[in-house]
């Protein structure tokens, strides 16, 4: 930020420009279709657009301030709310946003700051500069003269892309925030660098705009996948479009009268508190445009096809769910972000399935809580808390598994109730003492693999810095791929889904019942997840098996089923923690214990005991920004502190 809101110190640095081009670093396991650049070291401006090589090299640059959103400490979302935990002692790992969950946050130096880019954050004003920087350039025809009229287009649309996404990234975790049409001249006034916070849908206007021009250049696919894979499409595009008015359109930014009193200080209001329908048309529409574009260039939901072995159909099912996430090339990831491979967050979630089994290779240090457990829908596909034949209401109760139920639980182990009984996204998406861990190592034998879980058993947590918090494991980012060996263990890894089709397909239902409420559209998109998942659709399941039928019939009901359907499907892809804040859900949902089984127990009434492992606190307004460095106010007076953060 200070590369932007510069005092004449900053200025004067300005004139001694140098760039330091940023390689995007790929780890050598990953396969050459990953996009792979190592930019040479450029010295100035104007050798930078000399020559298409090296202008092509900033373009990469201007990709590298793309969060790390498939890695702990690059994706606040993980672990800033209730979802995920870790060891808060930080034995194995220091994830600053843990801090944020602790309620640790400040205004002395923040966590996870993206403003300034500190604290495992990347600077996205800096990304925004650099953004810029590439776009006059390259805009300016006696610049790059060895390039063609359509990549010169197509590489300026690509810049947009990202100077929309980084202000948006901006905007989701600051709200209102400075927009950097361009970047102020070197030879400017000092106090025109201190640039003030614009109005918030004066920002999302812009994002759109940028977003707009861009996918109109932009190919809908990538025709060189070996090359080019992880470059910006129209797709992409027209997908991010879609969140970013979904966003503006929710609870927190639309008719938010919490935010009435937050005003520049030339007296600027940077929030339109009075409620506007028409913003969930917007994003209704850019849905559905998404939606069309990302078909018509041939993306759908994932479906497992099978393989050389003969699996059943429970385990088909449970791969089609984990595969969508974690396959390469799934035909569902619309954007994949290949600045953030997916190897460390791999060993990091996996379980030892042995004695074998080395904790270092399978650390299992991200621990699912107790209440995501509780959030998946019961076989009949509703709440487990609405489920009128089933019964989960102790949860302490222990059960033996039947041969029935031996592709998800090992026939004869006990566990507890709320492990039984449970909708397919649940087993595939959860660990859990006693469960199966189908990997294709285990080729056609489908229970080959299992976690034991207690204190001394080998996925037990008697590490001394590499141990489960809650008794439950994070299946669903590890790749199939998965095995143990004799140097440890194997990991194929993944380029992070920034988008899947499923994202999108949520987001159009959400939008229509907003406008016009229940519908036979809204249950289409609904069910068509449902179905992928093994699942009835979602007025069957609710006249059938649910103790409130008349739920989906109307639109408060079909919101709370639209929002748990979201938030099932989308779970641990840091989703979550961004829907409940734009929901306004964060002050109910972060004010509950973290829980989990008392994963020190060594045989089971001592382990299937609840334990409480940290009692949240979420202020509300305050704690649903980010709050600005104290630092950055003093440096630029037109900038106002978030509510509650003074």
């Amino acid at each position: 930020m200070n590369m932007i809101f510069n005092t004449k110190k900053s200025k004067k640095r300005l004139h001694s420009l140098v760039l330091s081009v940023i390689a995007l670093m790929l780890l050598s396991s990953c396969e050459e279709e990953f996009l792979d650049v190592v930019p040479d070291n450029v010295n100035t401006v104007d050798k930078v657009f000399n020559l298409r090589n090296e202008a092509e090299k900033y373009l990469f640059t201007c990709y590298s301030y793309m969060p790390a959103n498939g890695n702990l400490q690059g994706n606040p979302a993980f672990l800033a709310g209730d979802e995920l935990w870790i060891p808060d002692e930080f034995q194995a790992i220091t994830v600053n946003s843990l801090n944020i969950a602790l309620g640790l946050q400040r205004t002395g130096d923040p966590y996870n700051n993206y403003w300034d880019g500190r604290f495992q954050a990347k600077p996205m004003f800096q990304g925004i500069r650099h953004c810029n920087i590439f776009i006059e350039n390259l805009e300016d025809p006696l610049q790059v003269p060895d390039i063609d009229a359509s990549e010169r287009e197509r590489w300026i649309a690509e810049a947009k892309f990202l100077k929309a996404y980084y202000h948006f990234y901006l905007m989701r975790m600051y709200g209102a925030s400075p927009i950097i049409r361009e970047n102020v001249s070197i030879d400017a006034d000092a106090s025109e660098f201190d640039i003030p916070r614009s109005p918030y849908d004066e920002g999302i206007d812009y994002v759109v705009e940028l977003l707009d021009e861009a996918a109109a250049i932009l190919p809908p696919s990538i025709a060189d996948q070996n090359t080019e894979y992880g470059r910006i499409t129209s797709v992409i595009a027209k997908g991010l479009k879609a969140r970013v008015l979904l966003t503006a359109a929710s609870p927190l930014f639309n008719g938010n009268e919490d935010l009435s009193g937050v005003i520049n200080p030339d007296g600027t209001a940077l929030y339109n508190t009075t409620y506007e329908l028409s913003k969930w048309q917007e994003a209704a529409d850019a849905a559905l445009e998404a939606i069309e574009t990302a078909e018509n260039a041939g993306h759908a939901l994932y479906e497992f096809a099978g393989n050389t072995f003969n699996l059943s159909d429970t385990t088909a099912t449970k791969l089609s769910i984990r595969n969508a996430v974690t396959l390469r090339r799934s035909q569902e990831v619309l954007w994949p972000n290949t600045q953030s491979i997916v190897t460390d967050l791999q060993r990091q979630t996996m379980a030892p399935l042995s004695i074998d089994d080395n904790h270092r290779s399978a650390e299992k240090i991200v621990s699912p809580t107790l209440d995501m457990a509780k959030l998946f829908y019961s076989k009949n596909g509703v709440p487990i808390n609405e489920d009128k034949n089933l019964n989960f209401n102790n949860i302490l109760e222990i059960r033996e598994a039947n041969a029935s139920e031996g592709n998800n639980i090992l026939q004869g182990y006990r566990t507890s109730r709320l492990n039984f009984d449970r909708e397919h996204r649940f087993y595939a998406n959860l660990g859990f003492d006693g469960s199966i861990w189908y990997r294709n190592a285990d080729q056609d034998v489908e229970n080959e693999s299992h976690i034991e879980g207690k204190y001394a058993d080998y996925a037990g947590s008697n590490h001394a810095f590499f141990f489960n918090v809650t008794g439950y494991y994070l299946k669903k980012l590890v790749n199939n791929d998965q095995s143990f060996g004799a140097n440890g263990s194997s990991f194929r890894s993944y380029a992070w889904p920034e988008l899947r089709l499923a994202d999108l397909y949520l987001m159009y239902a959400e939008a229509l019942n907003e406008i016009n409420g229940p519908s036979g559209e809204v249950l289409q998109y609904l069910d068509l997840i449902r179905d992928r998942a093994g699942l009835e659709g979602v007025e069957t399941s609710w006249t059938q098996f649910s103790n409130n039928p008349n739920k989906p019939n109307s639109q408060n009901g079909l919101r709370e089923i639209i929002h748990q359907e979201r938030l099932i499907e989308l779970a641990f892809e840091g989703q979550r923690y961004w829907d409940l804040l734009r929901w306004k859900k964060a002050v109910r949902e972060f004010n509950q214990p973290i829980q989990g089984w008392n994963v020190y127990g060594e045989d089971e009434a001592a382990y299937y005991q609840i334990r409480t492992l940290h009692q949240q606190r979420f202020v509300a307004p305050r704690d649903y920004f980010w709050p600005i460095w104290e630092y950055a106010l003093l440096q630029n007076s037109n900038l106002v502190q978030n509510p509650g953060w003074n």
